[in-house]
């Protein structure tokens, strides 16, 4: 009986100083911050953000992801603290549909949806029955629709709201088509379409710049530039850890929105 009490105690000391160690890895105490990100422009700001969290005892951890799908994932799951890469109607529309428990923790920069040439150089150009790329994603291919409403080439049902698809268009007067694709395919499509709606990053990875490049596109001062600002999210509770509070500071500090500014030339905007 002895012998059992002893085992028994040494199996609860044991457990105690494992639960001690797994909560040092993971409590206040702990200064890595490992946050997802698209490659560009995401992961190139928090880089500079990183030096900002050195100053602070803070280590930044960049893992990039060439998706809008795993990175959200990977974030509920536990394997991040953070990421950065999408607005808050694609957070909403992706919580919905995958049962996921995301939410902001800040906006950082806008980046303005260009409508780029590919085989047709200019909007006067456009022919009937043109073909332009859209984005395949709910709330993207939504805004795409609303920039080709904006610049008058066709007209959205207002009922369809964020959520409209080629279906709820219904006004074409040019029989414009849509070729929908998935955004990180956008940039590639240009050769074969005559026009193509492009994200932000994917315009900069296809080494396109909205403010010289782009025949039009989402205005800073509209509703879009607040409505499609890229923030920070993180798991719900955690809007006030101390991770994510030093996370959201050193990407608006003054030192991320010159390079923003400098870097991108309007491309990407900072709204902070």
């Amino acid at each position: 009986m002895k012998k059992f009490g002893s085992l028994l105690l040494i199996s609860i000391v044991g457990l105690a100083l494992l639960t001690g160690c797994a909560a040092k890895g993971t409590g206040t105490d702990d200064k890595t911050i490992v946050v997802g990100a698209s490659p560009t422009p995401h992961a190139e700001i928090l880089k500079v953000a990183g030096e900002v969290l050195a100053d602070e005892g803070y280590t930044l951890q960049i893992k990039e992801f060439t998706d809008y799908v795993q990175p959200n994932l990977t974030l509920q799951s536990g394997e991040l603290d953070a990421n950065y890469f999408q607005h808050l109607p694609y957070l909403e529309d992706f919580n919905t549909k995958n049962n996921t428990k995301l939410v902001s923790a800040g906006a950082i920069h806008y980046e303005p949806l260009g409508l780029y040439p590919g085989k047709t150089k200019t909007l006067d150009a456009i022919a009937d029955g043109s073909t332009i790329a859209i984005p395949n994603d709910t709330t993207n291919e939504a805004r795409a629709l609303l920039l080709l409403q904006t610049i008058g080439l066709i007209k959205v049902n207002p009922s369809a709201g964020l959520e409209a698809t080629p279906k709820d268009v219904i006004e074409n007067p040019k029989n414009i088509q849509f070729a929908e694709l998935e955004a990180a395919q956008l940039g590639r499509s240009l050769q074969d379409v005559d026009l193509a709606v492009i994200n932000g990053n994917y315009a900069i990875e296809a080494g396109l710049n909205v403010s010289t490049d782009a025949i039009a596109k989402e205005e800073k001062d509209s509703l879009a530039a607040q409505t499609y600002a890229n923030i920070v999210a993180v798991r719900a509770g955690d809007e006030n850890s101390a991770k994510t509070v030093a996370l959201i500071k050193a990407l608006k500090s003054d030192k991320v929105k010159a390079y923003i500014e400098d870097t991108y030339k309007g491309a990407v905007v900072p709204i902070f």
